[in-house]
């Protein structure tokens, strides 16, 4: 028995033995540690303002209602005149400025437009100077002077007007008057013809006792030449004419003349005139409209007129080339040319209405004494500086009876 525990006792052991030397020759354990490695990131420092923002609805237009003086229609070039300072001062301003246009007597008679801008019946009015010499005869200085006056044209007067003082005159004389408006050049005459005549007058003597239309005083000065002159509003002067009432009349240019109709019951137009060679027309804004407008619309409005001043004008002489070919080769009118003689004698006769105003009306006598002192630089600058207008043009086109 003890010997058998001996054998199993030394067996046992020798397991063990193999066992731990087994152990001992094996590789000895290895940990293994696995390491992720993350997307790179870029990192930029910024600087971070913060910006608050307020978004608010677009302002209102504002709205003008404006009123011509004129019949409307597209022959009716006083009105298409109107027509274009309304659209450039709408489209320069953006839209800012928005305005409902109609045409004489939709809201107020022609003659009462400044009355009705002044007062705010009408924000703005379209209307020829000369209607508001009942008011004050100085008022026809912008309007039409015989002789320019001092024998400026068109450009000479437009200087004047924008160079000479003549802007300030003419603001002036509103204020003076009472009338709450701001007015604008929009347009420069073009020298008007004699008239119309169911006769041709080449003689001062012919002239005399004609019972003859004219408004203004251009009435006085045919006056002074010995006609019976008649004032008549436009749209009377020819059926008054077709009734023989009246002998002859003038109204406007060749293209304002035609649209009423005078060729259709006269045949002789005289010209050229020398009763109208200048003047202009206004457009009128209510100075408390006026003055409610921010600094850049006031320029813009200022602009647009300036605008309309020379595109009117342009648009004018080429349409009453147009017109006038079509009433001597269409309509069969007699074109007579006025002597010298007459032409002469209206200035005469100016002289003595205008130095009869001017005695009469202070405001009358300051603004044509500053048109004389302009007239007095100008005009002889011009004349030596200047070809005579005749000379190229009886060289290329001279002059055809027609």
């Amino acid at each position: 028995m003890r010997s058998k525990c001996v054998y199993l006792f030394v067996a046992v052991t020798v397991v063990m033995g193999l066992l731990a030397g087994a152990a001992a020759c094996a590789p000895a354990e290895k940990t293994v540690t696995v390491t992720e490695t993350a997307p790179a990131i870029t990192v930029t420092q910024t600087k971070t303002t913060t910006v608050t923002v307020t978004v608010t609805a677009a302002p209102e237009p504002i709205r003008w209602k404006m009123q011509s003086a004129w019949p409307g229609g597209p022959a009716d070039l006083h009105h298409v005149c109107a027509e274009m300072v309304a659209e450039r001062i709408e489209r320069m301003s953006g839209g800012r400025i928005q305005i409902d246009l109609s045409v004489a007597g939709t809201i107020v008679p022609a003659f009462e437009i400044m009355d009705a801008v002044s007062t705010g019946v009408l924000d703005a009015g379209h209307v020829w100077p000369g209607y508001w010499v009942g008011k004050n005869s100085a008022f026809t200085l912008f309007a039409s002077a015989a002789g320019g006056p001092y024998g400026m044209d068109a450009l000479d007067w437009l200087g004047w007007f924008y160079k000479g003082g003549g802007l300030e005159l003419y603001r002036e004389l509103h204020d003076k008057m009472g009338y709450n408006v701001v007015g604008f050049a929009t347009f420069p005459e073009i020298p008007e013809p004699q008239g119309w005549f169911a006769e041709p007058v080449t003689t001062l003597e012919q002239f005399k006792g004609l019972k003859f239309r004219a408004a203004g005083l251009a009435a006085e000065v045919f006056k002074e030449l010995g006609m019976t002159v008649v004032t008549l509003p436009g749209g009377e002067i020819v059926p008054t004419l077709e009734k023989g009432a009246i002998d002859a009349a003038e109204f406007s240019d060749p293209s304002t003349d035609m649209s009423f109709g005078f060729q259709d019951v006269v045949k002789y137009y005289h010209l050229p005139g020398i009763h109208q060679p200048t003047g202009m027309m206004e457009l009128l804004v209510n100075k408390d409209v006026w003055e409610g407008l921010p600094e850049d619309l006031k320029w813009i409005v200022d602009g647009a007129c300036e605008a309309t001043t020379l595109a009117a004008w342009a648009m004018w002489i080429n349409q009453n080339v147009i017109d006038l070919e079509w009433l001597v080769e269409e309509a069969g009118v007699i074109l007579v040319e006025t002597p010298q003689e007459i032409l002469l004698e209206v200035l005469k006769a100016w002289d003595v209405v205008a130095a009869r105003e001017a005695a009469a009306n202070p405001d009358f006598a300051k603004i044509l004494e500053s048109q004389k002192e302009f007239a007095a630089r100008n005009v002889p600058y011009r004349r030596w500086a200047h070809p005579d207008y005749d000379l190229a043009g009886e060289y290329y086109w001279p002059k055809k009876k027609k």
